[in-house]
């Protein structure tokens, strides 16, 4: 293993262990970089030690009592948490105690803005900087740096405890947990961020194997089946070239959903059999669609919202025919979640172009376009509607703009 994959590794062990050890984000987050900057000045001279996270630790722990020990304000927190970190032995083994698990629940803790938990679960748990957060999230530095600022302080004011909730109240609790590490992903997947992508994979799987709960399975498994098509995705599922998908990372996200699902229902184990049937389909017309509609049917009870009832009626659609689908989008043309909501105007786009409504379904696409919120995504419906203008003979002009395709 080399250097960085041993911070990469380590990083997030070695910060979760100071923030339970000092209970001050900030002050972990600045040791944890002292003892890297210390290893990479000892390391390529003396070699990577044999356990690495045991002489980052001990290297952290003292930096951080030589600040508190220089800092008045910190003097009194010192003497409370009776920290005889010059004295302690290093942790036995060959890595860190892993309480990680904790560091999740803080970074999604309810308390926390829903912008703000995957945001401070890339800085805390994944190691990016603050600009790469801010490039993930495609905001401003300055924008991202607030926000991170605004989530620490609020951990630090509200007093959030760094700690696994306890058995009852995880139901509670542990669904901020995933929905942050799946907005990671989406914003990997709209922005054709393969590295963000593959790192809430990443970070699905350490939490996976800290709490092998069936959400967190299903979780893990909807990732790995959607990311399986990433070298496909340029184009719509049904002209997708399927030699492109990633085979063995859908048998590995299949055997998940399977194992997902066993003992009960829930949205992610449900979403994950979606898209395993997607994914071992031979083709698109050979899909399970009636399946497909009827595990929508049950997650639609589990999540009743606009985004899964607009994934339903593109089911339906092509299960009873574009007229079906079109009629359910128009009921759902009031939706408050669905009036920016890009993908909602691509698919009323494509099943009016299917219906042979082509002036409708190019405004549409327009619209689409104006809302969506990557290049890539315009890119996407740029070439949609041009291909709907060039098949009526009309004009080939596309407005600036933005989409994400859904498959």
């Amino acid at each position: 293993m080399n250097v960085e994959q041993v911070f990469r590794e380590e990083r997030g062990r070695l910060l979760a262990t100071l923030v339970k050890r000092f209970g001050d984000l900030d002050l972990a987050e600045e040791v944890t970089s002292d003892a890297i900057e210390a290893a990479l000045r000892h390391w390529p001279v003396d070699g990577v030690p044999a356990r690495p996270g045991a002489w980052l630790l001990t290297t952290a722990r003292r930096k951080a009592v030589d600040r508190l020990r220089r800092d008045r304000v910190h003097a009194a927190r010192l003497a409370l948490l009776q920290v005889e970190v010059d004295r302690a032995d290093p942790p036995a083994g060959d890595a860190l105690p892993d309480e990680r698990l904790e560091l999740f629940f803080t970074c999604a803790h309810p308390a926390l803005p829903a912008e703000d938990r995957g945001a401070l679960t890339l800085r805390c748990l994944a190691g990016f900087t603050t600009p790469e957060v801010a490039r993930a999230y495609l905001v401003p530095v300055a924008t991202m740096q607030q926000r991170i600022v605004r989530a620490k302080k609020k951990i630090s004011q509200a007093r959030i405890p760094f700690r696994v909730p306890d058995p009852h109240e995880l139901p509670e609790r542990l669904p901020g947990v995933l929905q942050a590490i799946y907005s990671i992903f989406t914003e990997g997947y709209a922005a054709q961020r393969t590295d963000l992508a593959e790192e809430a994979i990443r970070l699905a799987r350490i939490l996976r194997g800290l709490l092998p709960d069936r959400e967190v399975t299903g979780l893990l498994a909807v990732l790995l089946l959607v990311h399986a098509r990433r070298d496909a995705r340029a184009e719509l599922l049904e002209d997708q070239d399927r030699s492109l998908w990633d085979r063995d990372m859908i048998a590995e996200g299949s055997a998940l959903a399977e194992e997902a699902l066993t003992g009960g229902y829930g949205p992610y184990g449900v979403q994950a059999a979606i898209n395993a049937l997607h994914d071992e389909a031979p083709d698109f017309a050979d899909t399970d669609w009636p399946q497909i509609v009827a595990l929508y049917d049950v997650l639609l009870k589990l999540v009743p919202s606009p985004v899964v009832a607009l994934n339903r009626a593109a089911a339906i659609a092509v299960r009873d025919g574009a007229a079906a689908g079109l009629a359910l989008l128009d009921q759902l043309a009031d939706e408050p979640k669905l009036r920016d909501y890009h993908p909602y105007r691509a698919a009323r786009a494509d099943l009016l172009h299917r219906l042979g409504r082509s002036a409708e379904a190019a405004q549409a696409y327009r619209e689409a376009i104006t809302l969506a919120g990557t290049p890539s995504e315009q890119d996407f419906l740029r070439r949609r509607l041009a291909a709907v203008e060039l098949s009526t003979g009309g004009d080939n002009v596309v407005g600036n703009s933005n989409t994400r395709s859904k498959n």
